[in-house]
């Protein structure tokens, strides 16, 4: 009788080792800034119209923006500083800081995240 090989369908699966999931990953940089856009702009109690136009932005974009859904040019974050009454630094730092709050408040609650982007607070610094 000749040999035959295994029958894939009806060979006993081979047990693979699950893959580990992934930490919890930092906030994205575009979701950081633009949550602290629109904190900032709520806080000045004005209308994506009003802060857009001193920026020479249309609204939506400025949506798009506080949404993380655009990734700005660093002119674009300077204009909308700028119709915020704040400045490229400051608007950094602050966003620095929102993410390593994020991280923190991660860290505490024993949770493992990512690494710690310190790119964004030396900008600032």
């Amino acid at each position: 009788m000749a040999e035959t090989s295994p029958n894939p369908v009806t060979a006993p699966e081979q047990h693979r080792p699950t893959p580990p999931s992934p930490a919890p990953s930092e906030p994205l940089w575009r979701d950081a800034l633009g949550e602290q856009l629109r904190s900032a702009r709520r806080d000045r109690g004005e209308t994506l119209s009003e802060t857009a136009d001193r920026a020479g932005i249309s609204p939506q974009y400025l949506s798009e923006i506080e949404r993380g859904m655009k990734e700005p040019s660093s002119e674009m974050i300077a204009a909308v500083a700028g119709a915020l009454e704040t400045t490229l630094g400051d608007l950094v730092l602050q966003v620095a800081e929102r993410i390593l709050l994020d991280r923190s408040t991660v860290d505490r609650a024993g949770t493992p995240s990512g690494p710690v982007c310190r790119a964004a607070y030396a900008l600032a610094a």
